[in-house]
C-alpha cells in the first residue's frame, strides 16, 4: 500500500493559489479579507434583527447594495465604519505587519 503524502493548508494554498506574495496569492488573500468582514456585517446586521433593506435605509443604500457589500464587494473602510455606525456596533479594524486586516 502506498504512502500518502498530507499537506499543511498553507503547503496547499502555495500549491493551488501561489506562494505568499505573488498577485494570484495576494488577491485570494484580499477577496478572502473582504469576504470574512463582509460576514461580520451581516452577523451584526442579523443580531439586530435588521433585514438588507432596513440597513440600507439606514446609511441611505438600495438592498442590493447591502448585499454586495455582505459579499465582500464595493466594501471600503468608510462603508465599514458607516454600516456598522449605523447598526450601533462597536468594531474596531487593525491592519498588521503584512497589511492583512483584522477585525477585533
Amino acid at each position: 500500500m502506498a504512502k500518502k503524502k498530507f499537506y499543511t493548508q498553507e503547503e496547499a494554498k502555495d500549491m493551488l493559489i501561489g506562494k505568499v506574495g505573488t498577485p494570484q496569492r495576494d488577491k485570494y488573500e484580499e477577496d478572502l479579507d473582504l469576504f470574512l468582514i463582509g460576514d461580520v456585517i451581516k452577523r451584526a446586521r442579523q443580531e439586530k434583527n435588521l433585514t438588507q433593506e432596513d440597513l440600507g435605509k439606514l446609511v441611505g443604500v438600495q438592498k442590493a447594495q447591502i448585499s454586495r457589500i455582505e459579499n465582500g464587494k464595493n466594501l471600503t473602510f468608510a462603508t465599514v465604519i458607516k454600516l456598522f455606525k449605523a447598526m450601533g456596533v462597536s468594531a474596531k479594524l487593525e491592519i498588521d505587519s503584512l497589511g492583512k486586516v483584522v477585525l477585533c
